[in-house]
């Protein structure tokens, strides 16, 4: 059972949790107050900018949207914080004009325009489920595909988040669009260096479905992301455990887990003593 008062509420954003109170394999549980994750930021009140930057002694955000995404929605309040740091990470090999190097030649049907011609890949910022009927293992392989994309294309992203989030000089928060894909890569990942167990990180990721409708809502009323979002029912857009099972799974059998993965990309074993820090009483 999901523990609920993990959840920040927010006037300006939707999907906020903290990562504390999960179990771990040693039957402990992850340290509250030092890393959270979230949905998109840049429409962040005054107010939540105090509760997030004062009471909760905020210093470090991770970015995981791509260099369109940001010029396009915004870099957020947060931006203006003297005591905040912004770790811009896109999880994509943005070597083209727009997302991606593939984007370039992208199928419009897959884009989304705004009013200023700039276009993102709705797929692979919102890599949910196929939009033609197909059968449940397809999709899930699809998004496990993208989630896998992610640690391909850009390990010194991912090295270089995890590393922002244990910096100890305050707490962190990692986020993206929906805070669901590329921030529940990120999330699964630390809290795997942290020790919780995989029932706990699936748990996590998979609870993102409880704010579902509010994100979409959050989402549609962006042009960035309207497009693609308006193409699929909204039961396509939900995590299932599933996903996150099997890209598990893909580096458990191609790499001997996430754990060998990182180090195989130049994590040390010093990188993981100080995410555990921030993690682990």
């Amino acid at each position: 059972m999901r523990d609920f008062t993990r959840w920040i509420e927010l006037e300006g954003a939707v999907n906020v949790r903290d990562l504390g109170g999960l179990a771990t394999v040693d039957g402990g549980t992850t340290r509250f107050g030092r890393i959270y994750r979230s949905d998109n930021l840049q429409g962040l009140t005054e107010r939540d900018v105090r509760v997030l930057v004062g009471d909760r002694a905020l210093r470090n955000v991770v970015d995981l949207r791509s260099g369109p995404e940001v010029r396009l929605e915004g870099p957020g309040p947060l931006t203006a914080v003297p005591q905040v740091s912004i770790h811009h990470l896109t999880l994509f090999a943005e070597g083209g004009r727009y997302t991606d190097v593939e984007a370039d030649t992208a199928d419009t049907a897959d884009t989304a325009d705004t009013a200023d011609g700039e276009t993102i890949e709705g797929d692979k910022v919102l890599p949910w489920a196929v939009r033609e009927e197909n059968e449940e293992r397809m999709a899930e392989l699809r998004v496990t595909g993208y989630y896998y994309g992610y640690i391909r294309d850009r390990p010194d992203s991912v090295l270089a988040a995890l590393r922002a989030m244990a910096r100890d000089d305050g707490a962190a928060i990692v986020h993206c669009a929906a805070g669901k894909d590329r921030t529940g890569v990120l999330s699964a990942l630390a809290l795997e260096v942290a020790g919780a167990t995989r029932e706990a990180i699936i748990d996590d990721y998979v609870a993102t479905g409880d704010r579902l409708e509010d994100i979409l809502a959050r989402l549609r009323a962006s042009e960035t992301y309207r497009v693609d979002l308006d193409t699929r029912p909204a039961d396509d857009h939900r995590p299932r455990a599933e996903y996150m099972q099997q890209f598990l799974r893909v580096l458990d059998e191609r790499f001997g887990g996430p754990l060998a993965w990182l180090a195989s990309q130049g994590w040390t074993e010093s990188d993981s003593r100080l995410l555990r820090a921030r993690l682990r009483d």
